[in-house]
C-alpha cells in the first residue's frame, strides 16, 4: 500500500483539527491518522473511495469468518474439547 505524506496526521493533530483531515480525505481519498507510531484509523471519501466496497469473494467470507471466530470464540472452545 502507498501512502501519500501528506495524507498522514498524528492523533492529536486529528483531535485539534479534523477539519483538515476531512480535508485531505477530500482532495485525496483517504487519510491516515496515526497513534504512537502506528497507523491507527483511516478516514476515507466513500464518495472518491470504493475501497471498502472492492473485495473478492474470498476477501467477504474471510472477513465474515474473523467476525464470527471473535464473536463466539469461547462456544468454539467448549466445542474442540
Amino acid at each position: 500500500m502507498i501512502i501519500n505524506t501528506d495524507s498522514i496526521f498524528s492523533m492529536t493533530q486529528a483531535n485539534q483539527n479534523f477539519s483538515t483531515v476531512a480535508r485531505t480525505a477530500d482532495r485525496e481519498g483517504e487519510a491516515i491518522v496515526f497513534k504512537n507510531n502506528k497507523p491507527k484509523y483511516l478516514v476515507v471519501n466513500l464518495e472518491k473511495s470504493n475501497r471498502l466496497f472492492d473485495l473478492t469473494e474470498d476477501e467477504k467470507i474471510d472477513v465474515v469468518a474473523k467476525r464470527i471466530l471473535q464473536k463466539y470464540i469461547g462456544a468454539f472452545k467448549e466445542l474442540a474439547k
